[in-house]
């Protein structure tokens, strides 16, 4: 999970230097690591110096709110979700720690101190943790991603139908729907991405055929339909 970023290692006046560099492949990394050389040949020990890491209150509302409300703009109930989550973390314990401090016992903490919550409700902070912190990650705000688990006990929504569900509802369906239920119950895609499809995204090949998902979260999976 997540990206891989190259570091450097060096000797430098009996010293070794071990840097990362947030280099994602080897010619930037060496590229970084002639930076890093040049600047120490010149007595700049300060370049191996990081900036302080922000902390969980900062991150969510400087970094992480702006992109989800930006990523989400079509997407009001998930965006809504990770404003709750934010406002959530923002009023705990975690609020105040940097984002390198952050570790997955913390997570577990915070699902104790709201035991008296509902485990929805103490998830969507999890959850909205979780992503902050994946995008830290992928940001080089963090130089590796952190575990975080849910609380147990969440109510789940999901149930399969039966085969005489399935034929109920798609007798009694009118169209466009009975054509849009027939899609996702054969490809198992959601209602937004079935929504968003148009011609130029399926392709028919005689008895087979694929569909290319352009948003959703298949998407995050490929993308493809058969």
């Amino acid at each position: 999970m997540g990206r891989k970023y190259y570091r450097v290692k060096f000797q430098f006046k009996g010293e070794t230097i071990h840097k990362c560099t947030r280099a994602k492949d080897a010619k930037s990394a060496r590229s970084i690591e002639a930076k890093i050389r040049s600047e120490l040949a010149k007595g700049n020990w300060g370049i191996l110096e990081m900036k302080p890491a922000p902390t969980l209150k900062d991150f969510l509302s400087k970094d992480f709110l702006p992109f989800t409300r930006t990523r989400c703009a079509g997407k009001p109930k998930t965006r809504l979700y990770y404003e709750y989550g934010a406002q959530r973390l923002s009023a705990s314990d975690l609020a105040n720690l940097r984002i390198t401090e952050i570790t997955g016992k913390h997570a577990t903490q915070f699902a104790a101190r709201h035991s008296t919550l509902k485990a929805s409700t103490i998830n969507c902070g999890l959850r909205t943790l979780r992503r902050a912190l994946n995008l830290a990650f992928e940001w080089g705000k963090l130089d590796k991603p952190v575990r975080v688990p849910l609380a147990k006990g969440e109510r789940q929504r999901d149930r399969v139908l039966t085969d005489a569900e399935v034929k109920l509802y798609l007798d009694n369906c009118r169209q466009p729907w009975k054509d849009a239920a027939t899609l996702i119950l054969g490809t198992g895609m959601r209602p937004g991405e079935v929504y968003r499809l148009r011609w130029e995204f399926v392709l028919l090949n005689g008895p087979g055929g694929m569909i290319q998902v352009s948003e959703g979260n298949l998407k995050q999976h490929g993308g493809l339909c058969r």
